[in-house]
């Protein structure tokens, strides 16, 4: 083959890779689009909404959990940490899912099918949930004696002026898919990574813990339901698509190139 059909081919192979990964990036953006729709759904059921979450407090209290109520009072006490869990919640959820998802595509891709595919499941599943139990979040259940801190600091994702803030569904509370999707990319993540710092990941989910009951977005069940549910996803990920992560990583050690071997030495005599 000459070197005009080499390059052709070197180029066919570039565009090739390139629409793949706008169609997987696409695929994540369907995704997060088709999980908010259940605001258009859950919108007009806020009294069935109301009662849920009521319902949850009351196993919360009978589980001896502590309430969220003191948690969010103990948070403002500590300088910042109310400012910062707001500029978390906005702007580290969806950018880091998305920004790690193109990594492991880009250099792990046997990783970012098993994620791909944990997320797709876990995500379908929490929207069926949302629709058929809505819940209302702490910062709006009337008689709940919380702040709404992201409305107060004007950053809230659910205010008018928020390019998503119309599409978000308010009455999603349960599970707390912000908590189940950064378990997701934490368990990838120390799983595919070999670094020692890779076990830092797991800060992330429990940021997010505490970043969602202090700012009154959601439950403590909310984000231990969102835990589970991302595991479980995960687990039948790994079971359903495992030949094919196997192939794939017998692929991707096929072409990676051998290391060299030193010539054998011949003593002479």
């Amino acid at each position: 083959m000459g070197y005009a059909e080499l390059a052709g081919a070197a180029r066919a192979r570039r565009r090739t890779g390139v629409l793949a990964a706008v169609l997987e990036i696409a695929t994540v953006l369907a995704l997060f689009g088709v999980y908010n729709v259940g605001r258009l759904i859950a919108t007009n059921r806020v009294a069935t909404a109301d009662d849920h979450a009521r319902q949850l407090l009351d196993l919360e209290r009978w589980l001896g959990l502590p309430s969220e109520e003191v948690l969010q009072r103990l948070a403002f006490k500590v300088p910042d940490l109310i400012a910062f869990a707001d500029r978390y919640y906005v702007s580290v959820h969806f950018p880091l899912t998305v920004a790690v998802l193109v990594w492991l595509y880009a250099f792990r891709r046997p990783a970012y099918t098993w994620a791909k595919w944990g997320l797709i499941l876990a995500t379908a599943v929490a929207m069926v949930v949302h629709i058929v139990v809505p819940m209302t979040p702490p910062r709006l259940l009337t008689g709940l004696d919380m702040v709404d801190t992201g409305a107060r600091a004007g950053q809230s994702v659910y205010a008018g002026t928020s390019p998503v803030g119309g599409l978000a569904n308010e009455y999603a509370a349960m599970p707390s898919l912000h908590v189940g999707w950064a378990l997701l990319l934490a368990v990838v993540l120390v799983r595919t990574c070999r670094t020692r710092w890779r076990w830092l990941w797991m800060a992330h989910p429990v940021i997010t813990m505490v970043v969602v009951v202090v700012t009154a977005n959601h439950y403590l069940l909310d984000g231990v339901a969102g835990s589970l549910l991302v595991l479980a996803g995960l687990w039948v990920s790994a079971r359903l698509w495992a030949p094919a992560y196997e192939a794939a990583g017998l692929a991707q050690r096929e072409q990676a190139p051998e290391p060299s071997r030193p010539a054998p030495v011949v003593e002479a005599g």
